[in-house]
């Protein structure tokens, strides 16, 4: 097998939405950009489906408005969670300013694809599908030169670039070549997903049940919902040891409306584990290597903010680095810019996301007694115009970013 090289301004490993994105504006400012991507298609379940309004912003100021109204998403108005004392709504969307005052759910499959086809629109634009970054490249000063990569048919890639950007995720291999180690800060939980059939008459939207020492999430995807059951940190053990009889039991006891769907959960293969994470780097860059996204900061799925926070690092990364890297005059301290633009959001974010898993989800998580709203909850029901305080925070964001 023949090796491959490429040579290109930026090589960016990950076509995740902060990959796609970033590589997608850079080509639009005119650098060359080679994307590399381990799998085959973006056809993976059980990621982040919330498209938030600041993304929905940036999408807009880049022409591809109409283009994602017209996929197979569903709008909502706000997020209902149920408690044994009733129901309350977290967050009201309705109350941001128009047009993007609600959250599209949709398969994130789908969004990347339109990324991907709009960016193959531009010249210097090049995505490697099945193709693994497992090492990065270094010049004798021990400068990133570039990544290599195995691609297909298993034979060597090599792509020499001036910046590698590592959006490869919580996992990124990238990031463990550069030596960077993020500070982990824990989270009291790690969650199930699933799919359950949905039938006419149940539920729209967006729904969270709380439960004693449990919290189910349902994602209405228009004829099944993506469950997300929310256990213990390490708990997956355990609740394999009671055995599947017992699992569907506990989402029964959650939803009754789909306790006479639950043997649709036949085997505990379709069951994804996600393991959650939340840390940061302090130091997101080395001389020629940049980590943005999961790869810089990994987020609780609480909130749902993820994809957002990818996306606004990816316009934040191309906007402050593009003229530089088309000019070809890009220097290391450049890169710290990023960080300096992005760390203050991130951090807000997270400790928000950490106060929420240890005051509520952790506490949940702990309960063996039914469960009631927290006051604060009660306080947004019963002061409508409070709710859009939550929203704000999960749908704009903390220093939204947009196309320069």
């Amino acid at each position: 097998m023949a090796e491959r090289e490429l040579r290109a301004r930026v090589c960016v490993v990950g076509s995740g939405p902060a990959g796609l994105m970033l590589a997608f504006l850079l080509a639009r400012q005119g650098v060359e950009v080679v994307l590399l991507e381990k799998h085959a298609d973006f056809f993976r379940d059980f990621r982040g489906d919330t498209i938030h309004p600041s993304t929905l912003d940036v999408l807009d100021e880049l022409g591809l408005g109409e283009a994602i109204a017209s996929l197979p998403g569903r709008r909502e108005p706000g997020v209902a969670v149920s408690f044994d004392d009733g129901t309350y709504r977290v967050g009201d969307f309705t109350r941001l300013p128009k047009p993007h005052n609600y959250l599209l759910i949709l398969p994130q499959w789908d969004f990347l694809d339109l990324l991907a086809a709009e960016a193959a629109k531009l010249p210097g634009f090049t995505l490697l599908r099945s193709t693994e970054a497992v090492d990065v490249l270094r010049d004798s000063n021990g400068r990133v030169t570039g990544v290599a990569a195995v691609g297909p048919d298993g034979g060597a890639v090599r792509v020499y670039a001036e910046l590698t950007v590592a959006c490869d995720g919580r996992s990124s291999v990238i990031r463990e070549k550069l030596g960077l180690v993020p500070v982990d800060f824990g989270a009291p939980m790690d969650v199930l997903w699933f799919r359950m059939s949905r039938e006419p008459g149940d539920p729209e939207g967006l729904l969270g049940r709380v439960g004693p020492g449990a919290i189910l999430i349902m994602i209405d995807r228009h004829d099944y919902y993506q469950c997300g059951y929310v256990i213990p940190k390490g708990g997956y053990a355990r609740l394999q040891a009671e055995g599947l009889d017992g699992f569907r039991r506990r989402v029964a006891g959650l939803a009754p409306m789909v306790a006479h769907r639950v043997g649709e959960i036949s085997s505990w293969d379709q069951l994804h584990l996600l393991t959650v994470q939340v840390n940061r780097l302090e130091t997101w860059h080395v001389p020629g290597a940049l980590c943005i996204g999961d790869a810089a900061h990994a987020m609780s799925p609480v909130g749902g903010v993820g994809v957002n926070l990818a996306v606004q690092d990816a316009v934040a990364t191309a906007r402050l680095l593009g003229s530089r890297l088309r000019a070809g005059r890009l220097r290391t301290e450049d890169l710290d810019l990023v960080r300096k633009r992005r760390m203050f959001p991130t951090r807000v974010t997270q400790r928000a996301q950490r106060i929420a898993q240890s005051r509520l989800v952790g506490a949940v998580l702990r309960a063996d007694a039914p469960i009631k709203a927290p006051g604060a909850l009660k306080l947004f029901q019963r002061f409508p115009a409070l709710q859009a305080l939550p929203a704000r925070l999960v749908g704009r964001g903390i220093r939204p970013e947009h196309i320069s």
